[in-house]
């Protein structure tokens, strides 16, 4: 019975205690993060439509009202968590949580597309420096025998609020402005604040990192010119313009800088030498790919349910509810799974399973059975949780635990990163393919008004709307057009996931090996009360 007098000596007992406590307000911390973007998602059609309803935002600027966030989040992730490191991650946290409190209030009251993009920036500068605290600060007050619960409980979290965010926001669309969805952060922030100066203890890295800013401008340019040019591609519905791929190449060229710089200097962001692990690297890149796919089919559903099935927002956010009831049941519960069958067998199956789900959305139609959708997203949140919860728990486990904040800053940068990519990519094959669909239907309108009507469904709806009788007629065209470019993206999708699933077959390991405590684990940095 010596096994249980461990956790004694290895975590205070003031904080072993209430360690479920505090992994609730890192849950409601990280509740605020993600809720953000789940919020937006059933909001997307609505900031599209013209003033005094929304901000007129184009389907370009929709994109870049998301990414703005997701890539200053992204690039920012490394040194937000060297910095908590350095600092105490309780401080980071509680300064991380202030800054997106008032990025939000300055978002709710955005009075165009471009200062919503702004201020969505200063929100991810916030998040930043949550995110990886929250599962930094985990590491340091649960036993290694207890981190697959707790970071699966943590992922769970993840399905909360991806199913408390369209809910909401759908139903704050239906009775306030659009600004709501951004407002309703703030109060939560304040209870969390509250909470975690009662709750939650402080930690650090006692031999922390270097900051590294030449390696965080790198990645942020590299990552924006890329993702620019991605976007004005789909835009355009021009790959091959001259300018787009000068942009896509200068991204590419300075990420490529990023990753000599990183590899040759003393103190990087990034630790190239943790992808020489085939292990590690197979985890990261199945959580890109996940969220590659999984980003751009949120993208794309939200214009499916409202403007092509007619749904409100408040419907679309409850329809989307199986996607997250699926990831709340199974996140908690799939380490079970992956103790009988193995890290390999697991994900490959969950990539697998999503990776069919994506190939559903490719067959849909204007007239299929609602309740098909719902199955479809239970299923697709199904596949999701098994992804998550094994891939998350071999990339902590898989770096010392006093440098749980830099392993936590590397998987929500590759999920981030892959997200970005997503809703720049797939949103781009779906501008595209809906451009070229509509393009010979919009010869009666006005030449003024073909190239605002073609850039997307609610464009061309919006035009149609104005037109008055004669406008009907671009209704139907303009599901159809929709519909095929859905179909299209959803392949593409597909063959992410698809591809994902090979990686993790080949170098996952299979079950999890016997745990190993003694000499040669590195000590817990001390928590203080």
């Amino acid at each position: 019975m010596t096994t249980p007098a461990a956790p004694a000596r290895r975590i205070p007992e003031t904080v072993h205690r209430r360690r479920w406590a505090i992994l609730g307000v890192l849950m409601l911390s990280l509740l605020i993060v993600v809720l953000d973007n789940s919020i937006l998602n059933v909001a997307i059609k609505t900031i599209s439509t013209p003033a005094p309803t929304g901000l007129g935002a184009t389907q370009s600027e929709i994109e870049w009202a998301i990414n703005s966030y997701t890539l200053v989040f992204a690039g920012l992730l490394f040194t937000a968590g060297l910095i908590g490191d350095r600092l105490g991650r309780k401080k980071v946290l509680l300064g991380g949580l202030i800054v997106f409190g008032v990025g939000s209030a300055l978002a709710a009251e955005s009075g165009s597309p471009g200062t919503l993009i702004a201020y969505r920036a200063l929100m991810a500068l916030g998040a930043a420096f949550v995110m990886p605290a929250t599962l930094a600060v985990l590491m340091n007050v649960f036993e290694r025998e207890e981190q697959p619960k707790a970071i699966g409980i943590w992922a769970g979290g993840v399905g909360l609020a991806i199913a408390i965010g369209p809910i909401t926001g759908g139903a704050l669309l239906d009775h306030f402005w659009w600004g709501s969805v951004f407002l309703i952060n703030v109060p939560i922030v304040i209870v969390a604040v509250a909470l975690m100066i009662w709750l939650v203890p402080d930690s650090r890295d006692p031999r922390p990192g270097r900051l590294d800013p030449v390696g965080v401008v790198l990645s942020v340019v590299g990552l924006v010119l890329l993702v620019y040019g991605i976007i004005k591609g789909g835009e355009l519905a021009d790959f091959k313009d001259a300018k787009v791929l000068a942009t896509i190449a200068a991204g590419l060229v300075v990420l490529a800088g990023f990753v000599i710089f990183e590899k040759r200097s003393t103190h990087p962001s990034l630790d190239v030498t943790y992808f020489k692990n085939k292990v590690f690297s197979a985890a990261m890149s199945a959580i890109a790919l996940v969220f590659f796919a999984l980003m751009g089919v949120t993208f794309f559903s939200v214009f499916y349910t409202q403007s092509v099935r007619g749904y409100s927002p408040l419907q679309s956010g409850l329809l989307m509810l199986p996607l997250a009831a699926a990831q709340m049941i199974f996140a908690p519960r799939a380490r079970l799974v992956v103790d009988r069958f193995g890290y390999k067998v697991t994900t490959t199956a969950g990539l697998i399973l999503v990776a069919a789900t994506l190939a559903v959305f490719g067959t849909f139609e204007k007239d299929t059975p609602i309740w098909f959708l719902e199955v479809v997203f239970f299923l697709m949140g199904t596949g999701m949780a098994h992804i998550m919860t094994p891939t998350s728990v071999v990339i902590m486990q898989a770096l010392p635990r006093e440098k749980a904040g830099s392993a936590s800053a590397l998987s929500n940068t590759f999920r981030q990163v892959g997200g970005a990519l997503g809703i720049a990519v797939l949103g781009s094959v779906l501008a595209t393919s809906y451009r070229t669909g509509i393009e010979d239907k919009l010869g009666l309108l006005p030449p003024g008004l073909r190239g605002t009507a073609g850039e997307s469904i609610e464009a061309t709806l919006g035009v149609a709307a104005k037109l008055g009788p004669q406008g009907n007629a671009l209704v139907g065209p303009a599901n159809d057009a929709f519909l095929h470019a859905m179909h299209v993206t959803a392949l593409c999708g597909t063959g992410v996931a698809i591809i994902g699933a090979v990686v993790t077959a080949l170098f996952l390991p299979g079950k999890p090996p016997e745990r190993q405590e003694g000499k040669q684990e590195q000590e817990l940095v001390a928590a203080t009360d």
